[in-house]
């Protein structure tokens, strides 16, 4: 099964346990309401990466790419 934005979301609240799944919906800017800080953004891009089961090419990716998890989803984990 391929790995989706819920994914990410379950890893998001792992690591934020003072966070619902209401304050994390596929369109939140988890950047922008600063649910990723930037010492977990590195986090997010290795988990990411490890639901892909392979690394990213960084050259074609920027920070738009991670703004919500449906942007996660469609840049990163479609097929």
């Amino acid at each position: 099964m391929a790995a989706t934005w819920r994914d990410v979301r379950a890893w998001i609240l792992r690591r934020n346990p003072e966070l619902t799944e209401d304050d994390v919906n596929p369109e939140t800017d988890i950047i922008e309401s600063r649910i990723i800080s930037s010492l977990q953004f590195v986090e997010l891009v290795l988990h990411i990466e490890e639901l892909r089961g392979e690394m990213m090419e960084f050259t074609a990716v920027d920070l738009d790419s991670f703004r919500t998890l449906k942007d996660i989803e469609k840049n990163f984990l479609s097929v």
